[in-house]
C-alpha cells in the first residue's frame, strides 16, 4: 500500500547569519512514517525541523505540506508564507512560557490544533506522562525534567488525539527525560506511526532513533540516508478527539489576555512611566496659567503621558522570548502571529484613561467652556493613540525578532513614532484654541487625527509584513 506525503521541502538553502548550513535539501514525510535526523551538534538538525515548520527564511527551495488531497506551500525563497495544517511541534527549548499552568499548556496545544477535548481527556493525557499531580501549577514552578515532559507531550498530543495523519515535529525529545519518560516517547511515537501520523525528530539518541524508519545524517551541509531498524513496542494511546473549526489565532488571542490577566505587569509597567510623566508634566507648568501658554505646547504635554505608556516595551515581548514561546507560536499559527501579537499585546485600553487623568490634572485654571469642549472632543485624539501603541508593539516585536535583537537599534525604530504624536498634538492644540471643527482642510482636528491613525497603520503594516520578505 502506498502512503501519501504529509509534508516535504524541495531543494532549500538554509543559512543562520552568514554560514549556509543546508544546501539543496529535499526531505519527504509521509503517512505513518517516522524519520531520524542525526548529526553532529551543528550539523543542522535543529535547523531542518524549523525549516519544515516554516519559521526560517530560505535562501532556495519551498517547504509544502500536503492535507486531504490539497497542497500549501508554507514558506518558499520568494518570501511567501501561508499558515501549516495542524500539526505536533516540540522545539529544542520547549516553546513554553513560565505563567502558563500544565493544564492550560496541554489545552493550548491541542485547541490550536483545532482539536475539542474536556477536562477528563487533558487529564488522561497528563497521567500518562505523570503529570496529572501538577497539572494546576505553573510551569515555572516545574523541574527541568518535567518541563521536558510537558513540552514532548504538548507536541504528540495534537496527533493522539486527531483523526486524521498529523505531521510530528520533534526537536531533540529525549533530552532531559529521565529513562521512563523516554521509554513512553518510543512507545508512543511508534503507536502514532501505526495511526498514520508522520513524526519528524532530530536526536542523539541512537536508543531514539532505532524506532525509526529512516535516519537522514546530516554531513557537510547535505544529506544522506539509512534505513531505521523499526523496532519498538507500541504503547495504548488516549481516544480520538473531536474537531473543531476554530481558528488558531482566538487560541491565541486568549491565551495572551489569560496571561496577562494572571501577571498584569504589562499594566502597571505602563502606566507607571505615564503617572510619572503627569507629575513631571504638573511640576513643569505648576503656578502658570494654561490659557497663557502655547497651546502646541500644552496639548504635547497632556498627550505625553499616553504616548509614553503607549511605545513601552510590552510585556508581551518577554513571555514571547521565553523559551522560545514566540517562535513556538509563529509555527503553529503562521504568518498572522505577529500581526495578532501586536494587537493583543499594545495598549489598547490605557490611552483614553491616562489622557483624560492627564487633561484634569494639568488642565489648571482653563475657562470652564473651553475646558467642558477639550473633555467633549479628548476622546478622539486619544483614540488614534491606540492605532499608535498597536505600531509601537508591531515594531517592538519586529526587533524581538532579529537575531540580535539586544544589538538592535530599537529606540531608533521608535522615534518614526513621534510623527503621528505630532499630528495628534496639532488636532488637540486646534480644539483647545478653536474648540472642535468639522471642516476638511489638512489642519483640521478630525482630518489630522485622521492621518495620524494612517501613519501608524502604515508603519503597523511595515513592521509586520517586514521580517517575512
Amino acid at each position: 500500500m502506498l502512503s501519501s506525503p504529509l509534508a516535504q521541502v524541495k531543494g532549500i538553502d538554509v543559512h543562520r547569519g552568514p554560514f549556509k548550513i543546508l544546501e539543496g535539501s529535499s526531505v519527504t514525510l509521509e503517512e505513518g512514517e517516522i524519520v531520524a535526523v542525526m548529526g553532529e551538534n551543528g550539523s543542522g538538525k535543529t535547523t531542518l525541523i524549523e525549516a519544515f515548520a516554516g519559521i526560517l527564511p530560505l535562501r532556495s527551495g519551498e517547504v509544502i505540506w500536503h492535507e486531504g488531497g490539497e497542497s500549501t506551500v508554507v514558506r518558499d525563497s520568494e518570501g511567501r508564507r501561508n499558515p501549516p495544517p495542524p500539526m505536533g511541534l516540540t522545539l529544542q527549548r520547549g516553546g513554553i512560557c513560565g505563567d502558563e499552568t500544565v493544564f492550560e499548556r496541554t489545552a493550548v496545544s491541542l485547541s490550536v490544533a483545532g482539536i475539542s477535548s474536556d477536562v477528563a481527556q487533558i487529564l488522561e493525557l497528563l497521567d500518562h506522562w505523570g503529570l496529572r499531580h501538577r497539572s494546576n501549577d505553573r510551569v515555572a514552578h516545574l523541574s527541568g525534567g518535567l518541563r521536558r515532559r510537558l513540552a514532548i507531550l504538548c507536541g504528540l498530543a495534537p496527533a493522539a488525539l486527531s483523526q486524521s495523519p498529523r505531521v510530528v515535529l520533534l526537536d531533540e525529545p529525549s533530552e532531559g527525560l529521565d529513562e521512563s519518560a523516554k521509554v513512553t516517547l518510543r512507545g508512543w511515537i511508534r503507536a502514532l506511526s501505526s495511526r498514520n501520523h508522520g513524526i519528524l525528530m532530530a536526536t542523539h539518541d541512537k536508543e531514539l532513533s532505532s524506532c525509526a524508519d529512516r535516519v537522514l545524517v546530516i554531513e557537510g551541509k547535505s544529506l544522506s540516508e539509512t534505513p531505521g531498524d523499526s523496532s519498538g513496542e507500541l504503547s495504548k494511546l488516549p481516544d480520538i478527539g473531536q474537531t473543531t473549526e476554530q481558528s488558531p489565532i482566538s487560541s491565541l488571542v486568549r491565551w495572551s489576555m489569560r496571561m496577562e490577566l494572571r501577571n498584569p505587569i504589562e499594566t502597571v509597567g505602563r502606566v507607571t512611566p505615564a503617572i510619572v510623566a503627569i507629575l513631571l508634566s504638573y511640576a513643569l507648568i505648576m503656578g502658570h496659567d494654561l490659557q497663557d501658554n502655547n497651546s502646541r505646547l500644552q496639548a504635547a504635554l497632556i498627550l505625553a503621558p499616553a504616548f509614553i505608556a503607549s511605545i513601552s516595551s510590552p510585556a508581551l515581548v518577554s513571555r514571547l522570548s521565553e523559551s522560545d514561546c514566540g517562535r513556538w507560536w509563529n509555527a503553529v499559527v503562521g504568518p498572522m502571529a505577529r500581526p495578532a501579537f501586536s494587537i493583543t499585546g499594545a495598549s489598547i485600553l490605557l490611552p483614553i484613561p491616562v489622557t483624560y487623568l492627564s487633561w484634569f490634572v494639568l488642565s489648571g485654571s482653563v475657562d470652564d467652556q473651553v475646558s467642558s469642549e477639550v473633555i467633549l472632543w479628548l476622546w478622539i485624539p486619544a483614540l488614534v493613540m491606540m492605532d499608535l501603541a498597536i505600531a509601537a508593539t508591531a515594531l517592538h516585536l519586529l526587533v524581538a525578532d532579529l537575531s540580535r535583537s539586544s544589538a538592535a537599534p530599537a529606540p531608533l525604530l521608535l522615534v518614526v513614532l513621534v510623527w503621528p504624536f505630532l499630528e495628534l498634538t496639532d488636532a488637540l492644540s486646534s480644539i483647545i484654541d478653536e474648540g472642535m471643527t468639522w471642516g476638511l482642510s489638512i489642519h483640521e482636528p478630525l482630518v489630522t487625527c485622521i492621518v495620524a491613525s494612517l501613519i501608524s497603520a502604515l508603519l503597523w503594516l511595515a513592521a509586520v509584513m517586514i521580517p517575512d520578505y
